[in-house]
This record gives structure tokens, C-alpha cells and sequence, in this order.
């Protein structure tokens, strides 16, 4: 771990590793900004909360589904530095128009008419940032680091993703949708400085030529990866992880405010507890595996996770609400009896989860030649982006035929099986 923590130490990793630290607060900052003041401030409806919540959701994946193929190329075949100063330049302009949405919203002018619109257009941009950004920020660690630091670095980047998932979710339950408006520009500012300190990262194969047919150029990735065995199942497995990340991120917000009766600081807090645990979990694997690429503890960890969803279901059910048209504060929820049941079992999903997914990804960018790992992270968010919007349209589907958000945990707990047997083939095959 300590030789791990030196590499923040290094010019060769340290800007990419603050570029994408700052680039996941701000997304987070300003996704959870107006997702929760949309459910607590505009609907009053648990059905149009989580629709409103999917959307949001698969606005901003769609672009992963669409563009991924295109992303991965341009990281393969141009210097990968100079893609990040471009993207991180525009996500200053996005930031502009989601800002404006989010004061709109504060204010009460033209909510459902103009602010909302420019706050999903907004996301969906964001999407695109992040789809250019994403092949990026794992490809160019092989690039940069030795073969042994791979592994750690990697774990780096995921703890420090959370970490900064966990910092801007939690702000934005704690401040005005005012603040966060200022806030997402100033922080979009800061990551572009940041990602103009990242070293140069020229393309290391021959030249191709691009394919800007982006439907071709997707189905032609994914079929030239997913044909080795390793990565197909690495993929594979990763997917249904997204998956059940999907359906869980999509139920938070309308499940703590109708079930759980409490105020939108719960709320942030279920995704903030959710990103200490991923990143706790990818921390804690790295040492177990010592810095070797394995599969070794994956089936036993999404076989945790699975646990810990169907106990988090359990003490929803048995939750104890608060009195009709109230809602539990912070501290009233910490002191509910059943507090520490839920927190726990939650955190538990969570640090499996980071255990499970973590080296998976490494996998991704040390099986391939390191000219074509961009282009392998590529064809992997085509397919786990996929995997989301099905998340996304069971949560809607199951919403709409009126299953219960805590019934819907249920399906999520089942769904750790294939992803186990999924990791025990993965394991088998390369361990």
C-alpha cells in the first residue's frame, strides 16, 4: 500500500490521478445537486421520482453506449494528454449551462420549462465528457507506470474516484442548488489547470485510420474484444456489476425519501456510505492480492455483496417511519434503532463491490498491448453502459407494473449470481 501511495509523489501520476479525482466530484456535485432537489423540491410522486431519477441516470450513460467506440480510438491513435486538456476546456462551457439551470431552479424561474431541460442537457454533456475522458484515465496508466504499479495505480484512481464521488455527493445534500451552481464552474476551472500538468502520452502503435460511424465502429470493437476469453468474461461480469449499480443509484433518492421516510442529507449520505465502501473495497483487495492481477477473491466478494443487498433489504422492510408529512433529519436517522443495521449492510454492498469490480478493470488494460488498451476500456463501457440502461429500464419497468422499491432489492441480490459464476470461469481461466 505505501509503495502505492508513492506514486502521488510522481509527475507521471499524480495530475492524471487529481484530473480524474476533480472530474468525478464535479459530476457527482452536480448530478446529485439536481436529482435531489427535483425529488424533494418539484415531485411529489414516488413514481415520477424514480422515473425522473432513471432518466437522469440514462441520459448521462447513453453517451458511453454511443460514442465509446470513437473515445477509444482517439486515445489509441492521438496523444492522450492533449484529449484531456481539450475535454477538461469543455467541461468548463458545460458546467456554464448546468449552472445556469441549477440557479433557475433555485430561484423558481421556469423550472419545468427551462431549468430542468438545460440541467439534463447539461448531464448528457457531462456523459460525453466523461465518455472521452474514461479510456483515458486507465489506458494511460500502463503508459506510465512499471507493470507492478499498474495494479495500484489503478486501485488509486477507483479509491480516489469514491472518495470524490463521496465529497461532492455529500455536498450536494448539505448546499444550495446556488452554491453548487458556483461551485461545479469553479472545480470545472481547477481540473483543467490539473489536466494540463498531465504528461505527454503520444500513441504507441501504427497509425489508423478513424471510423466516425460510431454505430460500425461500436459493434466492430466489441466484437474484435470480446473474442479473447479473459476479457470477455472480465466485461461480462463487470456489466452485471453496472447493472446492479444502476438499479441501486436509481432507487436511493425515492427509497430514503418514501420508505425511510427521511430529508435529501439522508439521501446523500446512502451515496456517500456507498463510495467510502467502494473505496475501502479497492484498497483492501489490493493488499490481499499483493499487487498481482487476479480473480482470486472476485466470486467470493460479489457473492458479499449479494448478502448484504438482501440484508439491506430485509431492514427496509422493517423500517420504522416517521409520522406522516414529516421527514427524519441526519440525526434522527443515526438514531433510529435500525440505523446501524442499514449503514452497515449498505457499506457492506458497497466494500464487496469495490473488491469485485476493482481487479476486473485492471484486467481490462494488462491483458492487451498497451497501444490497444484505451480501445479494450472503450468496448468495455459500451457494453457495462449497455448493462446500465437495462438497469435503468427494470427500475422503470418494475416502477411502473408497481413493484416495491425494497421488493426491487430482491432482483438486484439475485442478480450477484451469474456475476459470481461469471468471476469463478474468470478465475479459472486465468489464475
Amino acid at each position: 500500500m505505501q509503495a502505492s501511495l508513492r506514486l502521488l509523489s510522481k509527475r507521471r501520476f499524480l495530475p492524471i490521478f487529481v484530473t480524474q479525482l476533480l472530474g468525478a466530484f464535479n459530476d457527482n456535485l452536480f448530478k446529485n445537486a439536481m436529482v435531489l432537489f427535483v425529488v424533494y423540491a418539484v415531485y411529489n410522486d414516488e413514481r415520477a421520482e424514480t422515473w425522473f431519477s432513471a432518466i437522469a441516470t440514462g441520459l448521462f450513460i447513453l453517451p458511453f453506449f454511443l460514442l465509446s467506440a470513437l473515445s477509444g480510438q482517439l486515445a489509441d491513435q492521438r496523444d492522450k494528454a492533449g484529449i484531456i486538456r481539450i475535454v477538461k476546456l469543455a467541461e468548463i462551457f458545460i458546467m456554464a449551462v448546468g449552472a445556469t439551470g441549477l440557479w433557475l431552479a433555485w430561484a423558481d424561474i421556469a423550472v419545468h420549462v427551462l431549468a430542468i431541460p438545460l440541467m439534463l442537457a447539461a448531464l448528457f454533456a457531462m456523459g460525453i465528457h466523461s465518455t472521452f475522458f474514461g479510456p483515458i484515465k486507465y489506458a494511460i496508466l500502463p503508459q506510465h507506470l512499471q507493470p507492478p504499479e499498474v495494479l495500484g495505480g489503478t486501485g488509486l484512481v477507483e479509491a480516489g474516484t469514491y472518495i470524490a464521488i463521496l465529497a461532492g455527493t455529500i455536498l450536494a445534500g448539505v448546499i444550495s442548488v446556488k452554491v453548487a451552481a458556483i461551485g461545479v464552474v469553479v472545480i470545472a476551472i481547477i481540473g483543467y489547470v490539473a489536466g494540463r500538468q498531465v504528461p505527454a502520452a503520444p500513441p504507441m502503435g501504427a497509425p489508423m485510420k478513424l471510423d466516425f460511424h460510431f454505430i460500425r465502429a461500436s459493434i466492430t470493437l466489441v466484437r474484435n474484444t470480446m473474442h479473447i476469453r479473459r476479457l470477455y468474461l472480465a466485461i461480462v461480469a463487470i456489466s452485471f456489476f453496472w447493472t446492479i449499480g444502476a438499479v441501486l443509484f436509481i432507487q436511493f433518492p425515492p427509497l430514503v425519501k418514501n420508505v425511510l421516510t427521511a430529508n435529501k442529507s439522508v439521501a446523500s449520505l446512502f451515496l456517500a456510505i456507498f463510495s467510502i465502501g467502494i473505496a475501502i473495497g479497492s484498497i483492501a483487495i489490493n493488499r490481499l492480492l499483493g499487487g498481482k492481477v487476479s480473480a482470486k477473491f472476485a466470486p467470493a466478494s460479489v457473492i458479499g455483496m449479494g448478502i448484504c443487498v438482501f440484508a439491506f433489504h430485509l431492514v427496509c422492510r422493517g423500517w420504522e417511519a416517521a409520522p406522516e408529512g414529516q421527514y427524519l433529519s441526519f440525526w434522527d436517522f443515526l438514531y433510529h434503532p435500525d440505523a446501524i443495521a442499514m449503514t452497515g449492510s449498505l457499506l457492506g454492498v458497497a466494500t464487496f463491490g469495490g473488491m469485485f469490480v476493482v481487479p476486473l478493470y485492471a484486467f481490462l488494460t494488462t491483458t492487451v498491448e498497451k497501444h490497444e488498451a484505451a480501445r479494450t476500456v472503450a468496448a468495455n463501457n459500451i457494453v457495462n453502459s449497455g448493462a446500465m440502461v437495462v438497469g435503468s429500464v427494470i427500475a422503470i419497468t418494475l416502477t411502473a407494473i408497481g413493484v416495491a422499491i425494497t421488493d426491487q432489492l430482491v432482483l438486484v441480490s439475485l442478480l450477484c449470481l451469474p456475476s459470481a459464476w461469471l468471476a469463478w470461469k474468470l478465475h479459472c481461466a486465468c489464475d
